[in-house]
């Protein structure tokens, strides 16, 4: 397969210091374009990623490729999406309902910012759990727009780890209803208020803006099947409590889960070990051998054992067991990467996909 030449829009903020960490070496993209705000265009990203003190604003543990250092770093606003095959747009989201449709019209942009998800012609995109059926309708999204390309944006982070964990359950038994917690690594918070050093500190935050309603409404439309021109959602309803944790990595939550038919926690096992994604025998380079390790250990998973289960690109699930507050009701723990699987590789996970199904 032939090198696809790709841009990296948000390059010098976290999320896009993952996506250039998670591309390096990559076999099948190559990082030509770097784009950011006006103020750190024009130079070499290794000088646009320092302050005016000198200090390198790098986040990740793993360094940065050197070739990638001596990249000039173009302005977001005026990138010329033409000249690649693919964007990665790692911005916000009042950036990203400017800008990537200006890429769009002319290649696919695949995206982790929030700004099109809710769009009736726009798939989110779920490696593992709806590929294979939303995909489609990207098609439609091209014709309506008159795109040339079309925009594809991932869940939200915390959405990742119980779409993928509801997902077999779903197939096997069906859903009638979740109820879930999390427990968010801090890493998903960037740099925002509320999670600076001493908020976070011997504490939990018990609220973080917007992301409850994003979970109920990203997990009903993932599951959901691709109706006449937009997805149906699934009907059950999700109930979501999300917090903040003194955790660096990783999101953990805690699922209640009713189903249509009985589910006894050994089924519930035995149903996620066998789960086969819809990436299976795609021969993607940054699938998992496994999308979903299951745990007999009752104090498993935790985000330190865990989140790093087959690269950071499994989720993990635990303390299976029966609830009996609920008819046919079963609960359980799940763990997943909030910036790998949540975030850039599971973008470039999804983008892989993209180029087996000759989308790019």
């Amino acid at each position: 397969m032939r090198k696809r030449s790709v841009a990296v829009v948000g390059a010098t903020g976290i999320a896009g210091q993952q996506f250039l960490v998670a591309l390096a070496d990559h076999p099948w993209f190559d990082v030509t374009l770097l784009a950011a705000s006006a103020r750190s265009a024009g130079r070499p990203y290794g000088e646009a990623i320092r302050d005016a003190n000198g200090a390198r604003r790098w986040w990740c543990s793993e360094e940065p490729a050197a070739n990638v250092l001596s990249l000039p770093v173009e302005d977001a606003a005026q990138l010329d999406a033409g000249r690649v095959d693919l964007v990665f747009a790692a911005v916000e989201s009042d950036v990203a309902r400017e800008l990537e449709p200006r890429y769009a019209r002319a290649v696919p942009v695949v995206s982790t910012a929030a700004a099109f998800r809710y769009e009736p012609d726009v798939p989110i995109a779920l490696p593992g759990v709806n590929l294979a059926t939303h995909v489609p309708l990207v098609e439609q999204q091209r014709r309506r727009r008159g795109w040339k390309g079309f925009v594809l944006p991932l869940p939200n982070c915390t959405t990742v780890g119980l779409a993928i964990s509801l997902k077999p359950l779903l197939d096997a038994f069906g859903v009638e209803r979740v109820l879930m917690t999390s427990m968010q690594g801090l890493s998903g918070a960037g740099r925002s208020p509320g999670v600076i050093a001493l908020d976070i500190l011997d504490n939990l935050i018990p609220y973080i803006p917007k992301e409850e309603e994003k979970v109920a409404t990203e997990t009903a439309k993932i599951l959901g099947r691709l109706g006449e021109g937009a997805i149906v959602p699934y009907p059950a309803p999700v109930g979501a409590t999300c917090t903040r944790a003194a955790v660096l990595e990783g999101h953990t939550i805690s699922v209640t889960v009713a189903t249509t038919r009985p589910c006894d926690p050994a089924s519930a096992a035995e149903t996620m070990r066998a789960f086969r994604p819809d990436y299976a025998g795609l021969d993607l380079p940054s699938a998992p051998a496994r999308a979903i390790v299951v745990h007999d250990d009752p104090f498993r998973p935790q985000p330190r054992l865990d989140r790093d289960a087959e690269g950071g690109m499994a989720t993990s699930v635990g303390r299976l067991r029966a609830e009996p507050a609920l008819e046919h009701g079963l609960k359980y723990v799940a763990l997943s990467h909030n910036t790998r699987m949540g975030a850039a590789r599971g973008a470039i996970l999804a983008a892989e996909y993209l180029c087996r199904a000759g989308l790019v």
